[in-house]
Order: C-alpha cells, then sequence, then structure tokens
C-alpha cells in the first residue's frame, strides 16, 4: 500500500508527459505482479463500487477525532475533499497501536492486491460493526497520505487519471517490448491478477496475443471548420448505422470480436464468429455491428439486447439478427496495414468481402463494406 500511495502522489503532483511515464515505470518494475495488476486496473479507470458510506466514515472520524460531527462538515467545505478531510482530521496513530493492528491482518504491511482485497472488497455487505473495526485497525497504521488514498479507494473515487498509452509506454519498458506491441496487449481485456501482468510483461509472445485486436481509432469532434479538411471530393465518410463499434481477428484458426469497450463478445455474437471463419487467415477488420433484419436496421436497442451477454437463447438470435459492416482493413495475410493509405486498404478490403455482402444470420461471407 506504501508504494502504490507514492505512486500516486508522484502522478498527482505533475502534469509533464515523462515525469508520469517514469513514476509509472518505476512502480511496474518495483511492486510484486499481484499488486501491479491491481494498480493498473485502479489507474485504467477500473469499476470499484463504494466499499463503505461516507457518511459512516464522517461519524466514525468525528468520534475517533473527539470532535462534533459539524465540524467535519466544516472541514469539508474548507478542503473541499473528503478523504483528505478525514485523514487530516484523524489523530496520528500511536506507536503502540502497530504490534495489535499487524496482528489483526490490516494496515501499512499489506501490498496493494492485499488491500483490495481485505479492506475494499471484504468490507462489502459486512455489518456496520465489522466495517467500523477494519477502517479503525487500519486508520492506526497508515499516515496522512496513506489514507487520504485508501479513503477514496473504499469509496470508489481513486481517480488518477492515466491514459492506456502513458501506462503501455511505461510497462513497455519494463517489458523491453515495442510500445504498440504493449497497446496491443493492454487492448486485449483486463489483466486481472498476477499470472496475467506476468505475461503482459513476456517480452517472448504468447498464443494470447493472437487474439487481441487493435487499439480503437475512435471519432472526435473537428477542432476547426470543415473546410480545414481539404476538398470534399477527397473526403472519405460512411454512414452512422446506430450500432455498436468492434473489431473482428481472424488469425490461424482462431476468430475474436472485440468491442469498442475491448471486450470478448464472441458469446453474444456466434452468427458474427461463424461467418468470420471464412475469412482468410490473418485478416483484422473494423467495423460496426448492427442489429439487422434482412434490409431493416434494428437499432442499438435491439442490440443491446445481445451485447454483453455469455449466452444468446436461440428465440432472441431469431428476434434479433445482426450483421458486420466492415469498414476498413487493419491486417492481411498477418501483416499490419494501418501505415498503408487508406485507399488502399479498401481495395484490399473490398477484395476479401466483396461489395455489398452480408455476415451473420443471412450467411455467406464474413462482412458487410459499407459503401464510402
Amino acid at each position: 500500500m506504501r508504494r502504490f500511495t507514492e505512486l500516486y502522489w508522484r502522478l498527482d503532483a505533475t502534469t509533464k508527459t515523462n515525469e508520469k511515464v517514469a513514476a509509472l515505470r518505476d512502480y511496474f518494475a518495483a511492486a510484486p505482479p499481484g499488486d501491479a495488476a491491481c494498480a493498473l486496473d485502479v489507474l485504467a479507470g477500473g469499476r470499484r463500487l463504494r466499499a463503505v458510506s461516507t457518511a459512516l466514515l464522517r461519524q466514525w472520524a468525528a468520534e475517533a477525532a473527539a470532535i462534533p460531527a459539524w465540524l467535519v462538515e466544516e472541514c469539508y467545505a474548507h478542503v473541499g475533499d473528503l478523504a483528505e478531510t478525514l485523514a487530516l482530521l484523524l489523530p496520528d496513530p500511536p506507536p503502540s497501536d502497530a504490534s495489535a493492528a499487524e496482528a489483526a491482518g490490516v494496515g501499512m504491511g499489506m501490498g496493494l492486491e492485499e488491500c483490495l482485497l481485505t479492506t475494499v472488497e471484504g468490507l462489502r455487505g459486512r455489518d456496520e460493526s465489522a466495517q467500523r473495526l477494519t477502517v479503525e485497525q487500519v486508520w492506526r497504521r497508515l499516515a496522512p497520505r496513506e489514507r487520504i488514498v485508501w479513503h477514496k479507494l473504499i469509496t470508489g473515487g481513486c481517480r488518477v487519471g492515466v491514459s492506456r498509452t502513458l501506462a503501455a509506454r511505461a510497462l513497455a519498458d519494463v517489458a523491453g517490448v515495442e510500445v504498440d506491441v504493449m497497446l496491443h496487449r493492454l487492448a486485449g481485456g483486463e489483466v486481472g491478477d498476477a499470472a496475467g501482468f506476468r505475461r503482459l510483461l513476456d517480452p517472448a509472445a504468447s498464443p494470447a496475443d493472437s487474439r487481441r485486436p487493435y487499439p480503437f481509432f475512435l471519432a472526435a469532434s473537428l477542432e476547426g471548420p470543415p473546410g480545414d479538411l481539404g476538398p470534399v471530393a477527397e473526403w472519405i465518410a460512411e454512414w452512422k448505422w446506430d450500432g455498436m463499434r468492434a473489431q473482428v481477428v481472424r488469425r490461424g484458426d482462431d476468430v475474436a470480436v472485440w468491442s469498442r469497450g475491448e471486450e470478448l463478445v464472441n458469446e453474444a455474437f456466434p452468427e458474427i464468429v461463424a461467418a468470420a471463419a471464412e475469412l482468410p487467415p490473418g485478416a483484422v477488420l473494423d467495423g460496426e455491428l448492427l442489429a439487422a433484419r434482412g434490409d431493416e436496421l434494428l437499432g442499438f436497442a435491439a442490440l443491446s439486447r445481445r451485447s454483453g451477454r455469455r449466452r444468446v437463447p436461440r428465440r432472441l438470435l431469431e428476434e434479433v439478427p445482426c450483421v458486420f459492416v466492415a469498414y476498413d482493413l487493419l491486417e492481411h495475410a498477418g501483416a499490419d496495414l494501418r501505415g498503408q493509405p487508406r485507399a488502399a486498404r479498401r481495395r484490399r478490403l473490398e477484395g476479401i468481402v466483396g461489395v455489398p455482402c452480408t455476415a451473420g444470420a443471412a450467411g455467406g461471407a464474413a462482412a458487410a463494406a459499407a459503401g464510402a
């Protein structure tokens, strides 16, 4: 926990990219793999539910500091951050309490992984007296700066704002691989645990690498007037189909369908997986998943009935058939095409899937190429 606290404050103290990368690199190089996996999840904005209510934390802190509840609120209004307010109000931990807290198995001596399991995950669903006992034990072990970070963790408010690119740069340095390779690996989903973090840093390619998508290039607002983009005749445009951005990855005998949230959605769209098996090996298509019946688009609400499912009943497959519309070819015959001109990639895409053709409920080819 101490090591992660130091990382948090190093990141918080600077806006310089190189300094942030250096802080991340130092942490990931030294932290145990389990702690590093948890830190990566937290830094990437992984969803963490509140472990204990802030109202209870306010009450317990007021009693620990022997001050009235209204004074806690006045201090909060002045400081503006509840985690920091509570940390500053709490009395310093007495040296005599260290051995007792250590025997109880909580506090500063734990790594981040154990801390999250014991004092974050472990607090949920427990009765108030058990929660209070754990919180007070941890308070007696942590310095004020560590308490601030821990408060943010247990209230679900630990947001550091580290981009995936910054994390990838740091991890690439530690692993000794190219940044693009690390971005590719991070796009494959959560690291999860110590074993997953070790695989992430393995300089050798792993079987899981073959399933990973490329980082998604998402839409962004124009920074200037449309005229700055050049002559309209040179634009390339696609229809807004009201679907879900996705990549279809066909490498070897394997097929993977990834959503823009970088989640594997094979189970939710089995007809797309089956159709994509007709693609030539070593192909990655960028496009959009659509709910469609014949020439009728069913809309995003219908598509949402399919997305996120681990199993799709036959009735739902019939009610909400889906197709994949391909916009771009990112990889062909195992070669990364992203550095080639868009027009060249488009010609290769049309050669693979035809124009137009459908995937999924209607069978046939592996993707649908939208007109440009």
